[in-house]
C-alpha cells in the first residue's frame, strides 16, 4: 500500500491517511509570546539591575571630570578618556585584559549559578523589560493585549499601538543619542542635534543604534536570545551537575493536575503541581520549565516567582520551581550541601585565572608611565654623512602626554661613542597632548670609523620634568639602532 502526504495550509503539518508520516512546515510563523506580569524576589533584582544597568548607561556621558566629559572614546583625535585615566591606541593591551577579565567572569558565574548575566544584566533582557513594561502601559496586561491583538482595527486599537510604537521610538532614539555621546562630547552633540547641525556619521549611529534597539526589544526579544546570540549555544559547555539552576522539582510535583484547595492532595495520588500553566504564561521565551533544562531559558527567575505565588495560594511549601543543581535534586541534597560544592576544581580554575588577570591588570595601571613615546626612523634616509664629516641619523618620535596638566620633556641618546642631539632637546606639551617631534642624531668621523659599519643599538632617555617642585622626574627609555654607512 503506498503512503502518500498531503500539505495542508501553510504553518500546518500534513499527514497520510495512516498517520505514518508527518511533514512539518519550515516557514511557520513563530507564534507571538504575551509574557504575563510577575511579582516577587527575583523580580525585584530584575528590576533592580535595569535601573543600576541605566543609571550608568545614561548618566555617565554627562558626568564632569576635569572640565572634560568624564567618559569620552575621543576617535578624532585618538584618545581615550576614563575618569583620571588618559589612554591612546597604543595601551590597546589594558583593552585587551578588560575584555579577558569579562569573559573569565561569565565563565566563572555560568559555572556557578547557570545564566545570571542573561537573566538580569544582558541589554537585551534589560531592554526587553522596558520596552515590556512600556506595551502594559499602552495596551494593559497579558490578556488584553492578546484580545487587542485579536480584535479589530479601530481608534482605541490606533492609539494604543501608535502610543507604544512612538514611545518605542523615543526611547530608541535616546538610547543612540546616548551611545554616540561616548564618543562624541555628550553635550556638543545636544547642541547639534536641537541646532540641526548633526554630521552624517553621528546621524547615522543614532539611527542605526536607535534601530537595533527597537528592533531588539520590541520585535524580536526572545528571537535574539534562541537563535542570534551565541552564547546560548555553548553555554552548556559550563555547565555540570553541581550549577545552580532553574529547576523543576518533579519529584515533588508529579503527578500534576487541577484540583481543590481543600481536598488532600496527597491522599488523592497527586503532586504539588495544580498545572495552571502560570510558569510558561511569565516565561519571555515561553518555555515550559516542567519539560527541564533547555537552551532557551535564560534563567530570569520569573517562573520561580509566580510559582511560589501560587504554592502560597494554595498553603504548599515554596520551591517546586527553585534554584537548583542536577546533584541536588537527584541526591536530594540541602541547600547548604549544594552550596557547599561550589567551590570544585572547575570554579576554582576559574577564579583563579580571573584572580591572576585581575591583579596583572591593576598592577600594570599601577606602574603605568605618565606619557608614552614610540620611536620612528626616518625611512627617506636611514644616514648621511654633514658638516665635519658627521654620520647623521634621523627619528621621529612621538610623544604623549598621558596627565591632564602641561608637562616639560626632555632627551638624551646614549649607546654610541660621541652620539649626541644636534638640533634639540627638548619638549613642551599641554595636556593629553601628542605631538611628533623629529631629531637628527650625529656620531664625529671618527666615533664611525671606531664602530664600524652596520647597525648599532642605541636608546633614546626621554625625562618627564618635574612641574611643581617636590615632582619626582620620571624617565622612559626607547630601544633604537644607529646606522652607520659602508
Amino acid at each position: 500500500m503506498d503512503s502518500t502526504t498531503t500539505p495542508k495550509a501553510a504553518g500546518a503539518a500534513g499527514t497520510n491517511e495512516d498517520s505514518s508520516v508527518t511533514v512539518v512546515s519550515l516557514y511557520q510563523k513563530q507564534r507571538k509570546i504575551y509574557a504575563r506580569a510577575v511579582t516577587g524576589l527575583f523580580a525585584k533584582w530584575r528590576w533592580i539591575f535595569v535601573w543600576l544597568t541605566q543609571i550608568v548607561f545614561y548618566g555617565l556621558p554627562w558626568l564632569m571630570w576635569n572640565d572634560r566629559q568624564a567618559v569620552l572614546f575621543d576617535l578624532v583625535s585618538r584618545r581615550f578618556y576614563i575618569f583620571g585615566l588618559v589612554l591612546y591606541p597604543q595601551d590597546l593591551i589594558y583593552l585587551t585584559a578588560l575584555l579577558m577579565i569579562s569573559a573569565y567572569a561569565l565563565f566563572l558565574f555560568t559555572t556557578v549559578a547557570g545564566r545570571l548575566w542573561c537573566g538580569y544584566a544582558c541589554p537585551q533582557t534589560v531592554y526587553t523589560e522596558i520596552y515590556m513594561w512600556i506595551e502594559q502601559r499602552f495596551e494593559g496586561d497579558r490578556v488584553r493585549r492578546m484580545k487587542l491583538d485579536a480584535g479589530p482595527w479601530n481608534f482605541e486599537k490606533l492609539w494604543r499601538k501608535g502610543g507604544k510604537h512612538a514611545a518605542w521610538i523615543a526611547f530608541a532614539l535616546w538610547t543612540g543619542f546616548t551611545f554616540v555621546g561616548y564618543f562624541t562630547p555628550i553635550r556638543t552633540l545636544g547642541h547639534a542635534v536641537v541646532t540641526l547641525g548633526l554630521g552624517p556619521w553621528e546621524t547615522f549611529w543614532i539611527l542605526f543604534y536607535g534601530f537595533a534597539t527597537y528592533g531588539n526589544a520590541g520585535w524580536l526579544r526572545e528571537q535574539v536570545c534562541k537563535y542570534m546570540c551565541p552564547y546560548a549555544r555553548f553555554q552548556s559547555v559550563m555547565f555540570d551537575k553541581d550549577t545552580l539552576i532553574i529547576s523543576y522539582d518533579p519529584e515533588r510535583g508529579e503527578p500534576r493536575g487541577a484540583r481543590s484547595k481543600k481536598i488532600d492532595h496527597r491522599e488523592a495520588g497527586m503532586g504539588d503541581c495544580i498545572d495552571c500553566t502560570l510558569c510558561v504564561q511569565v516565561c519571555p521565551t515561553g518555555i515550559d520549565i516542567r519539560q527541564g533544562l533547555q537552551y532557551e531559558c535564560i534563567g530570569c527567575a520569573a517562573c520561580i516567582d509566580v510559582c511560589d505565588g501560587v504554592m502560597d495560594k494554595m498553603g504548599y511549601p515554596r520551591g517546586l520551581i527553585r534554584y537548583a543543581t542536577q546533584n541536588g535534586l537527584e541526591q536530594h541534597l540541602t541547600r547548604k550541601q549544594m552550596f557547599a560544592r561550589i567551590l570544585r576544581p572547575r570554579v576554582l580554575i576559574y577564579t583563579a585565572i580571573l584572580g591572576l588577570i585581575i591583579i596583572a591588570f591593576a598592577w600594570s595601571l599601577t606602574v603605568r608611565k605618565p606619557f608614552r613615546v614610540d620611536v620612528v626612523r626616518d625611512r627617506a634616509a636611514l644616514a648621511r654623512i654633514v658638516e665635519d664629516g658627521r654620520i647623521e641619523n634621523v627619528y621621529r618620535l612621538q610623544v604623549m602626554n598621558q596627565a591632564e596638566q602641561p608637562q616639560t620633556y626632555r632627551f638624551s641618546v646614549d649607546g654610541v661613542p660621541g652620539i649626541t642631539i644636534a638640533d634639540r632637546n627638548a619638549l613642551s606639551l599641554g595636556p593629553a597632548e601628542a605631538q611628533w617631534v623629529t631629531l637628527h642624531v650625529q656620531i664625529p668621523h671618527e666615533s664611525a670609523q671606531q664602530v664600524g659599519p652596520g647597525a648599532h643599538p642605541m636608546h633614546f632617555a626621554i625625562e618627564r620634568l618635574p612641574a611643581h617642585t617636590g615632582d619626582p622626574t620620571v624617565r622612559l627609555d626607547e630601544k633604537s639602532t644607529f646606522v652607520v654607512p659602508r
